[in-house]
């Protein structure tokens, strides 16, 4: 049985369920496990939440308290719930994505945590809590309906050692979008945005000098490699209630239209829609990334690259799609208009992927830094087109993320 308490009644021997709020407002990542440590419940009175659901049937029941009397209702008694417990209902108005990058940025730095709690529990060899990754799936899927954007190209901007982290967040953001474009429902897109968080469990029995090796693999090493989406599938299977989405995604994010993916070379038709949305996003992320053996490639210039592989290696109605959920200058494209002012992208325009807002900082003529100047090429007093993609590493700009992005590093 669930009853809804107060954070006040808690005691250790209790079976936490769920918090009532956002996980960014409570210190775990997981929300099912019994109460043990006194720290828990101290971290969770100094914490946002002033209400929980637990399960009576897995733990210790509220005691009953003589001195509490029906005058203090408003510390919350103690319901029974027969029902699966509804979803806090979030805001998702949209917004631009410089007023979504602070809230994606406290999304993205906890959703790296949480991840990090999930890799580690797993190398211990504990089960996957999938609860607790649906919270942050929710957040995200929030965060990305308000501005595809913000998190998006926040999550690109992760470290060598946080790739892996960051990797599988950003994988979840973009299969949410790209849901979304594909006009899938709201389970769906939740199912893929878990999927995508969960599809490099497998990774964690990868020893680290074969994931950030900066030369070329040996034959071994990449059989290493491919052993990760069967040892995720394994791992996944070890808990409860799983997704079968993110079961078919965790095994099969690396087959390829024409079967030259693994691990079981499946081609066409075989590989489920699911699978088909999570190549193309952990290719796009893998590419767009710094890495130890390579820098990452411009967002614009990487859609250009996977085009070009499109036809072998994805499903080209999904590959346009995902052009479509992320425009074809992403935010943090660098380009070069018409007028030969070079800028970055800022914002997509919501009804023309060549038409974004671009943030322009130097002028070609002169060849010279000028006062940063929003421009939106969508609108009818500019007669500015872009006239070509350029490439980072020519023109080596050290605030390029910052003009965008307002932030001067990642903080994850």
């Amino acid at each position: 049985m669930l009853k809804r308490i107060h954070v006040s009644q808690l005691t250790l021997g209790m079976h936490l369920k769920e918090f009532c709020g956002s996980w960014m407002d409570h210190p775990f990542w997981r929300t099912a496990f019994v109460l043990r440590d006194p720290k828990d419940i101290e971290a969770i009175l100094a914490s946002p939440i002033k209400e929980v659901w637990i399960d009576c049937t897995k733990g210790l029941d509220v005691k009953p308290d003589p001195t509490v009397g029906t005058v203090q209702a408003p510390l919350a008694p103690s319901v029974q719930h027969p029902v699966p417990i509804a979803p806090v209902k979030r805001e998702i108005a949209a917004v631009s994505t410089a007023l979504e990058i602070e809230r994606a940025t406290k999304i993205c730095t906890a959703a790296k945590q949480a991840v990090v709690s999930m890799f580690e529990e797993a190398r211990m060899g504990n089960c996957v809590n999938v609860g607790g990754a649906r919270q942050l799936v929710d957040d995200i899927n929030d965060s990305v309906t308000r501005n595809p954007g913000a998190l998006i190209s926040l999550a690109r901007l992760k470290s060598v050692d946080d790739y892996t982290y960051m990797h599988s967040v950003a994988v979840c953001a973009m299969m949410v979008a790209l849901a979304r474009q594909l006009g899938m429902d709201a389970e769906q897109t939740r199912s893929a945005g878990l999927a995508g968080l969960l599809h490099d469990m497998g990774k964690v029995h990868v020893p680290l000098e074969i994931l950030n090796k900066p030369g070329a693999l040996t034959h071994a090493e990449f059989v290493c490699i491919q052993s990760h989406p069967a040892d995720g599938l394994r791992m996944l299977l070890g808990g409860a209630n799983v997704d079968p989405v993110a079961l078919d995604v965790c095994l099969h994010h690396h087959e390829r239209i024409d079967g030259s993916g693994y691990p079981d070379r499946l081609k066409g038709d075989d590989i489920s829609v699911f699978s088909k949305m999570a190549a193309v996003c952990d290719v796009y992320d893998a590419i767009t990334s710094n890495r130890p053996y390579k820098a990452g490639w411009d967002p614009a210039e990487s859609l250009r690259k996977m085009a070009e592989w499109a036809n072998a290696h994805f499903d080209r109605q999904v590959f346009q799609a995902f052009v479509k959920s992320l425009g074809i200058y992403p935010v943090g494209s660098l380009v070069r208009l018409t007028s030969g002012r070079i800028g970055v992208v800022v914002e997509q325009h919501e009804k023309s992927l060549t038409k974004p807002v671009v943030k322009v900082f130097f002028s070609t003529k002169s060849n010279i830094r000028i006062p940063p100047e929003t421009v939106d090429l969508s609108s009818i007093d500019t007669s500015e087109k872009i006239a070509a993609r350029e490439d980072p590493a020519k023109w080596h700009f050290p605030d390029l993320h910052e003009l965008w992005s307002g932030l001067p590093e990642a903080p994850w």
